[in-house]
């Protein structure tokens, strides 16, 4: 077929059908995290991070080597570019997981689904603020309300949410400058993981030498940590290949899988109480999502 053809409905049908389940499966992975995650036993968050880039490395170290794809990767690895923006991806991404952990940790689950609920709408306020995008008025709406949501439960509670805000900043943040990295899912994980290794290779080591690591101590932290490797590597790539496959605005709501699980996960496994300040700042958050989906939705069509 001619590459200039237009896709044939089926062909098309196809593609986001794949897109969807690629998506769904991605989304559902990262849902059920906080019950990964609370697995653990009296290991810091830390040192958890520790484990998820050393493995998550190994696994794609095995993965690139089954896919022949050294050759692209000798390639990436010359451009300096690449290495520094890889770079600061690699520490924003770690940052997030570490709060992340810490919440589920620390028994503030609803935090962090409040977190990814509101990246959203830091992605647009960032895409504003540095790549010149114009969001619309609605959209503008959507930051305040959730704004003035973040300011009424800090006030009423007299608390910030900073891991909320930890989480979407850092995700947001990471999220910016990964766009401007011209690499696909894979080669950007691994560059990413890899930059990081040696400083939690060393970690690991000087922890080993010590007696203080958890590695090797019991069974079930020591399975945990192998596998977390897998569960970081194939959600990412996972939505990588949904994303190629579908339009930016249904990703928009299959995005609100993850969070929501993590809601019900928080409220009915965890038993965190929800009072009134954090139940009207998410119930205005869930409001400017609502308008930030009806701006994508019929900027799609």
């Amino acid at each position: 077929m001619n590459p200039a053809s237009p896709v044939p409905p089926e062909a098309a049908h196809e593609r986001a059908r794949k897109g969807v389940l690629y998506g769904i499966s991605a989304y559902l992975l990262w849902g059920f995290f906080p019950f990964y995650f609370s697995l653990y036993q009296n290991v810091p968050a830390w040192e958890i991070v520790l484990h998820r880039i050393l493995w998550a490395c190994t696994f794609l170290v095995l993965l690139i080597s089954a896919l022949r794809r050294w050759r692209t990767m000798r390639d990436i690895l010359r451009v300096r570019s690449y290495l520094a923006r890889a770079f600061a991806c690699a520490v924003l991404i770690a940052l997030n997981w570490g709060i992340y952990v810490y919440a589920i940790e620390t028994h503030h689950a609803l935090q962090g689904s409040l977190g990814y609920f509101l990246t959203p709408l830091v992605n647009v306020a960032l895409g504003a603020c540095f790549l010149r995008e114009r969001p619309s008025r609605l959209q503008w709406l959507a930051i305040a309300i959730a704004a003035a949501a973040i300011v009424m439960q800090t006030v009423w509670m007299r608390q910030m949410p900073w891991l909320a805000v930890g989480l979407a900043t850092t995700f947001g943040l990471y999220g910016l400058i990964r766009k401007q990295l011209a690499l696909d899912a894979l080669s950007g994980l691994f560059l990413e993981t890899a930059l990081l290794t040696p400083a939690a290779l060393a970690v690991f080591v000087w922890q080993w030498h010590n007696g203080s690591s958890h590695f090797g101590a019991h069974w079930q932290s020591t399975a945990l940590f192998v596998a977390s490797g897998v569960l970081t590597a194939i959600p990412l790539l996972l939505f990588a290949a949904a994303s190629q496959r579908l339009r930016l605005s249904t990703l928009g709501f299959l995005l609100y899988i993850n969070p929501s699980i993590q809601f019900c996960f928080a409220l009915f496994y965890f038993g965190e109480p929800l009072h009134t300040p954090q139940l009207v700042s998410f119930a205005c958050i869930w409001a400017a999502l609502a308008l930030y989906s009806f701006c994508a939705l019929r900027a799609s069509r």
